[in-house]
């Protein structure tokens, strides 16, 4: 792997975008709902089904897991992919259930190892998800890859493209300052470097990262 020094550039991330305080969410469960949500889809369709989830009195634990799964998904309707992820959500709910009587206090009292090993066997907890579950709703120490994180980091050099998920969060977090609160807002700035900059279609020279490119990095095998 190259030598980067990401403490400079998350410091030239959040001089630029300030603190983002991400991720929105009034409770953990709220958060652990959204991280669901957002697969596949915008923020802004997130935040319009959790509103919808709200309206209904419903956004509880008890609430999510006695809602007929048709009615929550109709409810869940501007995420997409609705029925889909209204299985999910039922699959969550079953497993805090089964696992922790329903207490996501005593889940996240869980050791992060052996709690994101026990997401990821949750139907539709793919690794992003029990990685934003853990960071975002539960405060573990565990760096989030996405789209974004990827586009960032691949385009500038720093990875190679076929770089697989873990190895991608490995090379953050052996960079990266232990802290959760610094893995939290890191992510964060990337994700927003990744919606005005790093687009599908890249705006490179206008970019503050533009200097942060490894040139003999960029197609390399």
């Amino acid at each position: 792997m190259p030598s980067v020094d990401l403490h400079e550039i998350y410091h030239a991330l959040l001089n630029h975008f300030r603190h983002r305080n991400w991720w929105p969410g009034d409770t953990p469960l709220e958060v652990i709902v959204g991280a669901i949500l957002t697969q596949n889809t915008a923020w802004k369709n997130v935040e319009k089904a959790i509103g919808r989830l709200k309206e209904a009195g419903v956004l509880s634990i008890k609430g999510l897991r006695t809602i007929p799964r048709e009615h929550l998904a109709e409810l869940i309707r501007p995420s997409g992919y609705y029925n889909q992820k209204a299985l999910k959500i039922k699959a969550f709910l079953a497993f805090l259930q089964r696992e922790y009587r329903g207490n996501l206090t005593r889940m996240f009292r869980e050791d992060t190892r052996v709690l994101r090993e026990k997401l990821l066997q949750v139907k539709g907890i793919g690794p992003e998800t029990a990685d934003s579950i853990l960071l975002y709703a539960g405060g573990h120490l565990t760096f989030v890859v996405d789209l974004y994180t990827y586009r960032v980091a691949t385009r500038h050099g720093w990875v190679p493209e076929d770089i697989d998920y873990e190895s991608l969060r490995e090379f953050f977090q052996d960079r990266i300052r232990p802290d959760v609160e610094l893995y939290n807002d890191f992510h964060a700035q990337l994700v927003a470097v990744g919606n005005q900059y790093c687009r599908k279609t890249p705006c490179c020279e206008e970019c503050l990262l533009y200097r942060f490119i490894l040139t003999e990095n960029i197609g390399w095998p």
